[in-house]
């Protein structure tokens, strides 16, 4: 009888360690689909003591396609230029990361006659970005962009050929994106 015990024991220790080797993490163990929200401090464009703090906006879809916006992208269009929203796709990769790509474009300001029939001053497209990041998917509400790369591309080539444009350097630098939480607490107040 107490080998039975013991036999009993040992299988249900192996499979507890099982279970804990093979415990699922980061976005194998928490739905990530949702919206995100970063700061951007913006800081003062002009010098003269103007600031303007921005936010960028991430959301995880649950088809799998994702979009950011910059609430500073419409920020003086006409003297600094704009960006598109940012449209991609993410996934969950087997070690729990997520994995986001995402092409966005950028334009900047053009003068009155810089092309032949342009009569007022305009924004022109001067290149598509292609960036892909690897987040850590910390908790259900929190996730942390751990490395990042861009391919550039001119006006002239295909920002949807993954291997086109020019590769950067990556970036470890982290961001943290925390999730945008529907609260009632607002309307509770007097």
């Amino acid at each position: 009888m107490s080998k039975k015990i013991t036999l009993i024991l040992l299988v249900i220790s192996a499979l507890a360690l099982v279970s804990s080797i093979n415990a699922a993490v980061g976005c194998k163990k928490f739905a990530v689909q949702g919206s995100y929200t970063r700061p951007d401090l913006g800081g003062d464009a002009w010098g003269d003591n103007t600031i303007h703090n921005y936010i960028f906006q991430l959301n995880l879809h649950a088809d799998g396609t994702a979009t950011q916006i910059w609430t500073g992208s419409n920020d003086y269009v006409m003297n600094t230029g704009t960006t598109m929203p940012w449209v991609g796709s993410w996934k969950c990769r087997d070690d729990g990361k997520l994995v986001l790509t995402l092409i966005e474009a950028g334009y900047l300001p053009v003068p009155a006659g810089a092309h032949p029939g342009q009569v007022l001053a305009d924004n022109e497209l001067i290149a598509h970005f292609r960036s892909t990041y690897l987040f850590s998917v910390d908790d259900a509400n929190t996730l942390t962009r751990i490395q990042a790369r861009t391919r550039t591309y001119a006006p002239d080539q295909d920002p949807t050929n993954p291997a086109g444009g020019t590769l950067g350097f990556i970036s470890s630098l982290t961001v943290t994106y925390t999730r945008v939480q529907a609260s009632d607490a607002d309307l509770l107040l007097p």
